[in-house]
C-alpha cells in the first residue's frame, strides 16, 4: 500500500495561480484550483492531468 501512495504522490505537482475572483495567489495540484479567500474554484477540466475514474480505485 506504500509503494502505491509514493508512486500516486511522484505523479502529483504543485501549481500556483491567481485566483480568478479576487485575484489572490493561490496554489492547487496539477493545475486544479479552489481560492480559501472568496471560495473561487476552477472548473474540472481546466486540470493539467486525468482524473481517476471510480474504477481506478481498489474497493477492497
Amino acid at each position: 500500500m506504500a509503494a502505491t501512495a509514493a508512486a500516486f504522490l511522484d505523479g502529483q505537482q504543485i501549481t500556483t495561480t491567481q485566483c480568478g475572483l479576487c485575484g489572490t495567489e493561490i496554489a492547487g495540484v496539477n493545475g486544479r484550483y479552489s481560492c480559501g479567500v472568496c471560495g473561487w474554484t476552477n472548473p474540472w477540466w481546466e486540470g493539467t492531468s486525468t482524473l481517476p475514474g471510480a474504477t481506478d480505485y481498489d474497493q477492497g
